[in-house]
C-alpha cells in the first residue's frame, strides 16, 4: 500500500542563541500525539566557544545526525564519540544519563531526535552506540543512493542501535528519480527533505528543503507500505519511521516521562545526585 501524505510543516529559519550557536525546531513538541513516538527534532549549528556541556536526560533516546563537521561525546557510561558527516549517534537514557556534546575545532552541523520511550522501559539502563556512515549498508538502484542505519531495506538489515525499535534511511535521488521507502505497517513515518525538491506519497506533494511531510500511517499489521518519493531536483531526504506509542506524556526540560509526577522526581533526583544511580 503506498501511504499518503496527511501533512508538510515547513521548518522556521534558524536563528541565533549564543556565540557560535544557532538553531531551529525542524519539528516541534507541539504535536506529541499526532507525531509519537517521534517528539521533537532540533538542527543545530555551534562552535567553539558553544556546546552543549555536561548535561542529563531521562525517559527518551536521542537519534544524532551529523550533517557536517565533528561532533564529540563523553557520557557518564563511559561512552565516547568523534562523529563526522553521514555518523549517527544513538543515545538511550532510560533512566538517567549525564552526557556532553561538544563541537570540533570546525564546528559541528547536527540534527536531533528525541525518540519517546514506553513507560515499561523509561527506567532501563542507559546505554550509547555510534553508527558511522562507513559502516551503514548502501543499496543503490538506477536514480537511487540510500544508506540504512537502522531497520531494513530490500535485502539489507541493520541492527536497532536504539532500545525502541526505528527505520532510518539516508536517501539520495537524481533528478527523475524515485524511491519507495518500506514502512512496516501500521507505524508512524515522516520524511525530512534535506537538499533539492522532491513529490512525497500517493498523491507526490511537493516538498522542499526543511519541509517535514507526515504520511498518514496504515492500520496496524503484518507486512509493509511504501512511502514514495521522487526528485524533481536532484535531493536527499532522510526517511524516519517507528511503532507508535499511546500513552500520556509529560515533558519538563530535558526529561520525557509520563506524569508530571514523574517530571517532579527526576529533578529531586538530579538534585539530589540520584539520576544516574540505577546507571
Amino acid at each position: 500500500m503506498q501511504l499518503s501524505i496527511a501533512s508538510i510543516e515547513t521548518a522556521p529559519p534558524p536563528e541565533a542563541r549564543a556565540p557560535g550557536h544557532s538553531a531551529r525546531l525542524v519539528i516541534p513538541p507541539a504535536h506529541i500525539t499526532e507525531h509519537s513516538p517521534f517528539l521533537l527534532m532540533a538542527e543545530d549549528w555551534f562552535a567553539p566557544p558553544a556546546g552543549f556541556p555536561t548535561h542529563p536526560h531521562r525517559g527518551i533516546e536521542t537519534v544524532t545526525f551529523v550533517l557536517g563537521g565533528e561532533l564529540i561525546h563523553a557520557d557518564h557510561t563511559g561512552g565516547t564519540g568523534r562523529l563526522h558527516a553521514g555518523d549517527v549517534q544513538f543515545m538511550t537514557a532510560g533512566g538517567g544519563i549525564m552526557h556532553s556534546e561538544m563541537p570540533g575545532p570546525g564546528g559541528v552541523q547536527t540534527l536531533q531526535l528525541w525518540l519517546n520511550l514506553p513507560a515499561r522501559l523509561k527506567r532501563v539502563k542507559a546505554r550509547y552506540q555510534n553508527v558511522l556512515r562507513s559502516d551503514a549498508p548502501g543499496h543503490r538502484e538506477k536514480g537511487v543512493e540510500a544508506r540504512l542505519y537502522a531497520g531494513r531495506l530490500g535485502g539489507l538489515s541493520a541492527p536497532f542501535a536504539s532500545t525502541w525499535p526505528m527505520t532510518l534511511i539516508d536517501v539520495k535521488l537524481e533528478s527523475g528519480g524515485a524511491f519507495d521507502a518500506p514502512v512496516p505497517a501500521g507505524e508512524r513515518v515522516f520524511a525530512l527533505v534535506l537538499e533539492g525538491q522532491a513529490t512525497l506519497g500517493a498523491e507526490k506533494r511537493p516538498a522542499n528543503p526543511g519541509d517535514v511531510a507526515w504520511a498518514a500511517p496504515s492500520p496496524a499489521g503484518g507486512g509493509f507500505d511504501s512511502l514514495t518519493a521522487q526528485a524533481t531536483a536532484a535531493a536527499r531526504l532522510l526517511i524516519f519511521t517507528s511503532p507508535i506509542i499511546d500513552e500520556p506524556v509529560a515533558m519538563g526540560g530535558p526529561f520525557v516521562m509520563n506524569t508530571r509526577e514523574e517530571i517532579l522526581e527526576a529533578f529531586a533526583d538530579l538534585r539530589a545526585g540520584r539520576l544516574i544511580e540505577a546507571t
